[in-house]
């Protein structure tokens, strides 16, 4: 029979307490806990958790995995739910109901900008702030838009993409106060997704007729530029994460689980959503992310986080 050594060149070592920087495939033996332990990689998992209050669609998210926003979407009053890491709570609605909407921040401290009126399809400029506790009416976009991408925070924020109609590439940097028009993207789209900052954010995905999209751009706070495609072309799904770690998940065609991450130069397959939907939110980071809400052919409140890197296990010995 094979060892553990034969295998990995070493003793399983004895210790008092766990090592605090093991490596892929290291096993001990804890002699405080009497058990036998390793650690492994997970290079992405999803797993199902406590759904939001409201089922929706086409609505907006921020945060992290313990923290997140979600606001908007296809409801008639603005419905905004905060995310604390187990539950979701309702707290104050937006002050004008939209849908297909972008956003960007935390889930103290956001900015929802753009989209569509509920009930009404032509695209919006207006934009709120979100201070914790209440939305406020600021200053508008100069370009009317839906279906687009928000990234940065409620000070420093950034928009691209959307259709106002028609699929656009337009590009605005917020200040805190006002918007302002930077460079386009080099392909205009809708329904895309995008992550990062003011002055590096990434741009994925969306659809310019007549279909989805794979391609990628990068954004250096003055220019975007084409990057390495998604593997998975689509539109109307989310993503998380910075412009050097994304996570892009969900979307269409077919009510797609399929999840991707990138790693500042590729896109890489990992597990799927155990719920695969479209027009859904998304928060956090490519290993540590937030999905809610969608449409599955009906609207579901369904949340997932996703956990990927090292985990320490423990072996049963029965």
């Amino acid at each position: 029979m094979t060892t553990y050594k034969e295998i990995r060149g070493t003793n399983i070592e004895a210790v008092a307490s766990d090592p605090s920087n093991p490596v892929e495939g290291q096993v001990w033996y804890n002699t405080t806990t009497n058990v036998v332990k390793g650690l492994k990689i997970n290079p992405g998992s999803w797993a199902t958790v406590n759904s939001m209050n409201t089922a929706r669609k086409s609505l907006s998210g921020v945060g992290i995995q313990t923290a997140a926003l979600a606001f908007g979407g296809e409801t008639p009053n603005g419905l905004t739910e905060s995310y604390n890491g187990t539950n979701w709570t309702e707290v104050n609605d937006l002050n004008t109901s939209v849908y297909r909407a972008a956003g960007c921040g935390t889930n103290t401290a956001a900015l929802s900008f753009g989209g569509s009126n509920f009930g009404a399809p032509a695209s919006v400029a207006g934009t709120e702030k979100w201070n914790g506790t209440n939305w406020t009416e600021v200053n508008d976009l100069n370009t009317a838009r839906r279906g687009f991408a928000g990234a940065g925070t409620n000070t420093a924020g950034l928009g691209f993409g959307g259709g106002t109609p028609p699929a656009t590439g337009a590009t605005e940097a917020y200040n805190g106060t006002n918007w302002t028009e930077v460079n386009d993207m080099n392909t205009g789209r809708i329904f895309l997704s995008g992550c990062g900052t003011q002055t590096a954010a990434l741009g994925f995905g969306g659809y310019p007729p007549p279909g989805a999209l794979a391609n990628t751009e990068l954004w250096n706070g003055t220019n975007w530029t084409e990057v390495n495609d998604l593997n998975t072309a689509r539109q109307r799904f989310a993503g998380a994460g910075t412009n050097t770690a994304a996570l892009a998940f969900g979307g269409q065609p077919s009510f797609t689980a399929v999840t991707e991450t990138w790693n500042g130069t590729n896109w890489t397959e990992v597990g799927d959503l155990n719920t695969g939907r479209r027009y859904l939110a998304g928060a956090g980071t490519n290993t540590d992310g937030l999905a809610f809400g969608g449409d599955t052919s009906s609207l579901t409140a369904v949340t997932e986080e996703f956990t990927a890197g090292p985990a320490t296990i423990t072996f049963d010995v029965s």
